[in-house]
């Protein structure tokens, strides 16, 4: 085995007191995106459902009541709706990977799980997309 393929058989829990690890969310955020690879689709926007789930290390400093030492959800949607804003996207997958690469940026969060969800695409399904979870290489 590589190196690289050891790391992915550890990934760093979600929450885990014994290992200081701090499970930071957002769910259920919907925002109108321009995604799809159909013509229809690039032509209006159309709801995107977000979720995230992050690890973040929680070992460093202690949190102070103070909101420069924790992962700031604010911050995070608001970092979302900026990958949204870029323009059109045609794969749920490349938004799902670059949200989970601006969440990475803090070398606070040791992984991310982010699911993207199309909401209106097929008649008889509440949603379609894609989930996927990234480490920090960083760390």
């Amino acid at each position: 085995m590589t190196a690289n393929s050891i790391k992915l058989l550890v990934t760093p829990k979600i929450a885990d007191a014994s290992q200081s690890i701090r499970h930071v969310f957002i769910r259920d955020l919907v925002l109108p995106c321009s995604i799809g690879i159909h013509s229809y689709e690039k032509s209006a926007e159309q709801r995107v459902r977000i979720n995230l789930d992050l690890a973040v290390d929680e070992s460093g400093q202690p949190i102070a009541d103070n909101i420069k030492n924790v992962i700031c959800y604010e911050q995070l949607a608001d970092g979302v709706a900026d990958i949204i804003g870029r323009g059109h996207v045609n794969l749920v997958e490349t938004l799902a990977e670059d949200i989970a690469a601006m969440c990475l940026n803090d070398r606070r969060v040791l992984s991310a799980r982010v699911r993207v969800e199309k909401l209106d695409i097929l008649e008889h399904a509440q949603s379609v997309g894609v989930e996927i979870e990234r480490i920090n290489s960083e760390v």
